[in-house]
């Protein structure tokens, strides 16, 4: 399999199904196709799937070119990975939550874009993004809180890599979320995001 990458630094699409992948402990080759900011490098990507966008999976003949497709199709390719939680209604949320990411929370992604090669800053945020992540705490407590955690549906699963481009956000831009109505548990699983390996991994090549 090989797996085509937008710019490690900015590419959250692209993060989502690399972190999926190495979950699945499968050996794989990667692809990094430097982005402009805003735009891709449309001709290079445009020889790897029809959307010429990143990210692409090509497994065999098979080209898939969606980050949220990629983890599906991943879960079903890997089912000892465990990729989405066993238990139906588990499983169900996981999906709901992965899913209101990929649609969802445009003025957090908009105004705050992940940049991993920005120290931390503090930054005025708008009314719009202000709601989104009051949003996204209500979301993150509601599961952690039914299913118990670690993770938003128990183990790491697909969510959490939906998720895990948020948690660079707020640190990036220093969102409190105890201002947005966080016991602290929100906090706590964002910073359990970061300190993942994976992640690690892609963070270390990232700014390297």
């Amino acid at each position: 399999m090989e797996l085509i990458i937008g710019t490690r630094r900015w590419s959250t699409w692209s993060l989502r199904p690399w972190l999926a992948l190495r979950k699945t402990g499968a050996s794989f080759i990667e692809t990094e196709v430097e982005l402009r900011r805003g735009e891709a490098t449309k001709a290079d990507l445009a020889a790897h799937a029809p959307s010429g966008l990143a990210p692409v999976l090509k497994d065999g003949d098979l080209a898939i070119w969606d980050s949220l497709a990629i983890c599906e199709y991943l879960a079903e390719r890997f089912p000892a990975a465990g990729l989405w939680p066993a238990d139906p209604a588990a499983r169900a949320q996981a999906r709901a939550a992965a899913a209101q990411m990929h649609s969802g929370f445009t003025a957090l992604r908009g105004e705050c874009p992940m940049a991993l090669d920005q120290p931390p800053q503090t930054k005025a945020l708008s009314p719009e993004t202000q709601e989104d992540i009051r949003k996204l705490v209500r979301l993150w407590r509601e599961l952690l809180d039914r299913f118990g955690g670690p993770f938003l549906a128990g183990p790491w699963s697909i969510a959490d890599a939906f998720f895990t481009p948020v948690a660079t956000r707020l640190r990036t831009y220093g969102v409190d979320l105890a201002d947005y109505g966080d016991d602290g548990q929100a906090a706590a699983y964002a910073d359990r995001l970061l300190q993942d390996p994976d992640f690690l991994a892609w963070e270390a090549a990232a700014q390297g």
